[in-house]
């Protein structure tokens, strides 16, 4: 009885290491994109990425349905990016301005990942409306993944959609 008892948690533990093992690599790159997109910068992506697979490999026992482990990993790479994002707001609401005569690197790096239209475009969206349009189109997830990914209705993800695409589109079509 008490080598079954001790044998057990070793299997769950492994079970989780083996899962997340298999989730991280078939799912890493695609959310490191996801997360790229999302905060506008690899290094932050891969971090959020990371922190995702951690929290999410700490929370495996409590996981209740183990094929949502996907579904899960996505709106935590989501969450994660907002926190960044709003972290990112109070650091530029308090940081010094820069001299007009000297740019910044990262003002100049920045310029660099802006060049294609699309991209400047959705920069501009809604963090809500980016969100979606991310999900559907370059994460091509159904409206239902996305509602879970974001954490809202489906409904909502049609508006955000919706407006997002309206306003890429006129976006678009004022720089051709």
């Amino acid at each position: 009885m008490v080598a079954g008892a001790t044998t057990a948690p070793l299997a769950v533990e492994w079970d989780a290491d083996h899962a997340v093992t298999e989730l991280y690599r078939e799912h890493y790159r695609p959310l490191v994109r996801l997360a790229a997109l999302l905060v506008r910068d690899h290094a932050t992506a891969e971090e959020v990425v990371q922190d995702a697979f951690v929290a999410m490999h700490g929370a495996w026992r409590r996981l209740r349905d183990p094929s949502k482990a996907l579904s899960y990993l996505r709106q935590a790479v989501v969450n994660k990016a907002r926190s960044v994002l709003r972290h990112r707001a109070v650091v530029e609401k308090h940081a010094p301005k820069a001299l007009p005569d000297a740019p910044s690197a990262e003002h100049g790096a920045m310029n660099l990942m802006e060049r294609e239209a699309v991209i400047r475009a959705l920069r501009k969206l809604p963090t809500r409306q980016r969100e979606a349009i991310v999900l559907r189109y370059y994460g091509d997830l159904s409206e239902a993944q996305i509602a879970d990914a974001m954490g809202i209705s489906r409904g909502a993800v049609k508006s955000h959609s919706s407006r997002g695409i309206a306003a890429l589109r006129s976006a678009l079509e004022q720089t051709t």
